[in-house]
C-alpha cells in the first residue's frame, strides 16, 4: 500500500497553501524515507509564494528540515533507520566541470533540474490524491509530513540536538555561518559588519564570532531584531533608519570602514551600502538576494580601491563536513539556534506563519510535526 501523507501544496503564484493528502512513490535504490519533525519558514519559500522565484506547479514546498529516517533503499550507506537527519537541498553529482572544482552549488545536474522542481534523478517522489504529479521546491518538498529524498541530501546529526533547532541547519544557518567560516576571509581581530538580522544574517553573526572577528558590527532597520543581535554576539548595532551607517562604521574602525561585510538583507540598498562600508582591500559576501530582473545601481567609486565582491547561496555547504560541526556547536553552546526560533506552529498554521516572515515579525517560525 502507497504511503499517504499530508503536505503544504502551493498550486499557484499568490495564492495560499493548501493542506492535503497526497502519495508518495517507491523509493528508489538510493533513497531514504524521512520522517519530517520540524521545518522552517524561509524568504525562498515565500519567493515562491509571492512569484518572484518561479517554479513548476503545483508544488511541495519547505527547503529547511530535519526528521527521523524510517526507510531506506538497498542500495544506500553510511544511513539507517532511526538516524536523526538534516536535509542538504544541494544534491550534487560530484564529478562534473563545477564539482571538480569544489563547487558543488554549481553543479551542472543541480542547476539543469532546479528548474524543473524534480528529484535529483528527475523523477518526482510524490502525487496528489487524483494522481497529478507534484513537484519539490529545491530537491526536497519538506513542508510535509515524510520526504523522499537521495541518502546524500540526508546529513546524520546527533541525537542530543532537538530536531526544531536542528532543522534551521539546513538552509539559513549553513548560509549564514558558513559565509563567515567558509567564504569570507575572515581573520582574528578583524572588524565585521553584517546587515540585515533575519535568520542569515544572525546567523553571520555568531559565525564572524566563531571565525575570530573582534568588532562584529550588526545593520537592520528593527531596534528588537538588533538587541538580539548583541545577545549572539554582535559588539555594536546600527538602526539604518536613524543613524548614518558609514559614519558609525569609520568611527567604530579607525576611519577605515569594515574589513569585511556580510550582507544578508537582500535589498538594492543594502547591496549598495555593502560597498559603501568597506574598507580598501576589503571583502564583500552577498547573501541576500532580490528579484532576478531587478537592476540595482553602484556608485563607481564605491566598488574601486582592490574590494573583492562575492555571490554565495549556500555559505560554501559541504553538508558532510559542516552539518554535524554546526550540531557539535550548538551542542557545546558556541552556537545558539534557539533564540533563531521566533515561534512553533503546526502545518495548518503554515500560511500565517508564511504572512509573519512576510511582515517582518518572525525570524524563523517552525513548523512542528
Amino acid at each position: 500500500m502507497a504511503l499517504t501523507y499530508k503536505a503544504a501544496v502551493l498550486h499557484a503564484p499568490k495564492s495560499q497553501l493548501s493542506i492535503e493528502t497526497v502519495e508518495a512513490t517507491d523509493l528508489a535504490v538510493d533513497d531514504v524515507l524521512v520522517r519530517i519533525r520540524a521545518a522552517g519558514l524561509c524568504h525562498t519559500d515565500l519567493e515562491v509564494i509571492d512569484g518572484s522565484l518561479r517554479n513548476p506547479m503545483p508544488i511541495i514546498l519547505g527547503h529547511e528540515a530535519a526528521g527521523v529516517v524510517e526507510q531506506v533503499g538497498r542500495g544506500t550507506r553510511g544511513i539507517a533507520v532511526g538516524d536523526h537527519v538534516v536535509l542538504s537541498w544541494n544534491p550534487h553529482c560530484g564529478h562534473c566541470f563545477y564539482c571538480d572544482r569544489n563547487l558543488p552549488i554549481l553543479c551542472e545536474s543541480y542547476l539543469g533540474q532546479a528548474p524543473l522542481g524534480v528529484q535529483f534523478d528527475g523523477a518526482s517522489r510524490a502525487r496528489l490524491r487524483d494522481g497529478r504529479e507534484l513537484k519539490h521546491l529545491m530537491y526536497l518538498g519538506a513542508l510535509a509530513e515524510y520526504c523522499i529524498v537521495p541518502a546524500q541530501q540526508a546529513i546524520v546529526v546527533p541525537r542530543e540536538l532537538p530536531l526544531d533547532q536542528a532543522c534551521l541547519i539546513g538552509c539559513g544557518v549553513m548560509t549564514g555561518v558558513g559565509a563567515a567560516l567558509n567564504v569570507a576571509s575572515i581573520h582574528y581581530g578583524d572588524a565585521v559588519m553584517v546587515i540585515g538580522c533575519g535568520a542569515v544574517g544572525l546567523a553571520a553573526v555568531q559565525g564572524a564570532r566563531m571565525a575570530g572577528a573582534e568588532t562584529v558590527i550588526a545593520v537592520d532597520l528593527a531596534e528588537d531584531k538588533l538587541r538580539l543581535a548583541q545577545k549572539l554576539g554582535a559588539t555594536d548595532a546600527i538602526n539604518a533608519t536613524t543613524d548614518d551607517v558609514i559614519d558609525t562604521t569609520r568611527r567604530l574602525t579607525h576611519g577605515r570602514g569594515a574589513d569585511v561585510v556580510l550582507e544578508a538583507a537582500g535589498s538594492p540598498r543594502a547591496f549598495r551600502l555593502t560597498s559603501e562600508a568597506v574598507r580598501p582591500g576589503g571583502e564583500v559576501i552577498w547573501l541576500g538576494k532580490t528579484d532576478v530582473n531587478q537592476e540595482i545601481a553602484f556608485r563607481w567609486g564605491s566598488l574601486m580601491q582592490e574590494k573583492r565582491i562575492r555571490r554565495s547561496s549556500y555559505g560554501g555547504a559541504r553538508p558532510l563536513r559542516d552539518f554535524p560541526m554546526l550540531a557539535r556547536a550548538a551542542l557545546d553552546g558556541r552556537l545558539n539556534l534557539e533564540n533563531l526560533i521566533t515561534a512553533r506552529i503546526s502545518l495548518e498554521e503554515v500560511n500565517e506563519g508564511f504572512a509573519a516572515l512576510r511582515r517582518g515579525e518572525a525570524i524563523r517560525s517552525v513548523v512542528i510535526f
